[in-house]
């Protein structure tokens, strides 16, 4: 245990130092970007991702994953900060951590086990395209200056790693960074920067209980609120540690991931900022800047704190066409290329559901509502997939006016017609036998499907025999079948 927790934070600290200092770098300006969007002042963001930064880095259950105030949980407190005011955010955001708690403590994490990959590469595509388009405002209506310092990011990013020695060690990102800054101060190229932003704030944050009634209304006001940020937040940050296991071919621990969501957003509320989550783009930089411990995590929140309150000087200059640059890098390595390519060979089924994933993502910018259409989808094609493969044989011994069905397949609310429809009740026969050795009977559904065949042969005069119920069947049918009832099967015979 100790040499596991030795090499999360100290097994990489090179790497984990730079890669650090290069999200803290790109977390400015979103933090900066997403406080205007919720509505709240840039400070409120900048704070949030300080101390969720620090705290998951130690409470966290995934290594060299970023989280902070996103985009997403933003969008989700609009209407609570017009109607009700930003010391209510602070509240919704420290229940939201409870509710996460609570989360974590129930196993709800595993529910992730419902997300097909192919909902987890319409969501990683979704993203990607989100992310392009989050820079696009920044490509818009500007002189041309703007683009070649754009170009000249992106060829840094990219070719800079190919030079020996060198490109290995320092992350491509920093040295856009640190160029392209550079260049427009040397040349005294007028472009959009940090600064433009919004200004940065000049303390340090500070414990404060939220200036909020502590009764039922507010309680009821909130609630709905953290609901919803809960819901997204667990989402994203566990969609975005499955993505980080997959980049580093390691394995992170979802339950303690909810919960360190959870402890991150309360220490949040209380030092004034916005709940927040994992962010996909900023763990993608992370980990291809050469971030993979926790180290990188604490790293970022610490540098952001002194960069934005001791060092906004300098920090205020950095070009915005360096962070674009960096963003595009990041939305190019997160889509799935392969995915396009994969459209032609992978089921029908399969990539409907990963492009109505996309689809809902970008139009809705909710990633929520995303992952449910595409959970559902998914179930609704993997239940009609599965109800193809019940079907039913039937054997006569014609001597003892004897017929036998024998079923095979899963019999549950999508097959439970079908299963009904195999047999022949105007047959004339002395004893039909069921048998179920093959078959699976799953829900209510299924049961009720065998007590109409029971019944409906029962109503010809026909003696019925269910035999070869597995364990588990057998529980289901015994606790809600009525055909082995005298008095349920005759009332249900004198309906008729």
């Amino acid at each position: 245990m100790f040499l596991s927790r030795r090499s999360e934070w100290f097994g990489n600290i090179r790497g984990d130092l730079l890669a650090g200092l290069v999200v803290a770098l790109a977390l400015i300006p979103e933090a900066i970007a997403f406080s205007i969007i919720a509505g709240v002042d840039p400070k409120v963001g900048l704070y949030a991702s300080f101390a969720m930064a620090v705290t998951i880095a130690i409470v966290g259950g995934r290594p060299g994953m970023i989280s902070a105030a996103t985009g997403a949980m933003a969008l989700l407190m609009v209407n609570l900060v017009k109607q009700y005011g930003i010391e209510y955010l602070f509240a919704a955001s420290v229940l939201t951590g409870f509710i996460q708690i609570f989360a974590g403590q129930i196993r709800l994490e595993k529910l992730m086990s419902f997300v097909s990959q192919s909902v987890v590469t319409g969501f990683v595509n979704a993203l990607a395209i989100l992310i392009f388009m989050a820079q696009l405002p920044e490509l818009t209506n500007v002189t041309w200056h703007v683009y070649a310092l754009t170009a000249t990011g992106l060829g840094i990013i990219y070719l800079f790693p190919l030079l020996p020695k060198i490109g290995k060690v320092i992350p491509s990102p920093l040295i856009c960074i640190f160029t392209l800054t550079f260049i427009t101060q040397y040349f005294g190229i007028e472009v959009r920067t940090v600064g433009d932003m919004g200004q940065l704030p000049d303390a340090l944050p500070f414990f404060k209980i939220p200036s909020v009634p502590f009764t039922l209304e507010t309680l009821l006001i909130i609630l709905p609120y953290s609901l919803a940020m809960t819901i997204v937040g667990l989402l994203e940050s566990l969609m975005t540690a499955t993505i980080v296991d997959d980049l580093t071919d390691t394995s992170s621990d979802a339950n303690r991931e909810c919960k360190g969501q959870g402890i991150a957003n309360i220490v949040v509320g209380f030092f004034g900022g916005m709940a927040g989550c994992a962010m996909i783009g900023q763990s993608i930089i992370n980990v291809k800047s050469g971030g993979r411990g926790r180290l990188s995590t604490l790293v970022a929140g610490i540098f952001l704190l002194i960069m934005v309150v001791f060092l906004s000087r300098w920090i205020s200059i950095i070009p915005m066409a360096a962070l674009v640059a960096i963003m595009i890098m990041v939305s190019i390595g997160t889509f799935s290329w392969t995915s396009i390519k994969n459209l032609r060979d992978h089921p029908m089924s399969t990539n409907i559901v990963m492009l109505a994933t996309v689809t809902v993502v970008v139009f809705t910018h909710n990633l929520a509502y995303g992952v449910f259409v595409g959970v559902l989808l998914a179930a609704l094609f993997f239940a009609n997939k599965i109800s193809r493969f019940m079907y039913v044989e039937s054997k006569l011994d014609e001597e003892n006016s004897h017929r036998t069905y024998e079923v095979h397949g899963q019999v549950f609310f999508n097959s439970a017609d079908v299963f009904s429809a195999q047999f022949n009740f105007k047959e004339v026969v002395d004893k039909v036998t069921i048998d179920l050795s093959m078959a699976h009977f799953w829900d209510i559904s299924a049961v009720a499907a065998l007590d109409k065949t029971v019944i409906k042969f029962k109503r010809e005069g026909t003696k019925v025999e269910v035999i070869g119920l597995n364990k588990a069947s057998q529980t289901i049918v015994d606790k809600f079948a009525v055909h082995n009832d005298p008095a349920q099967v005759d009332q249900l015979l004198g309906g008729h």
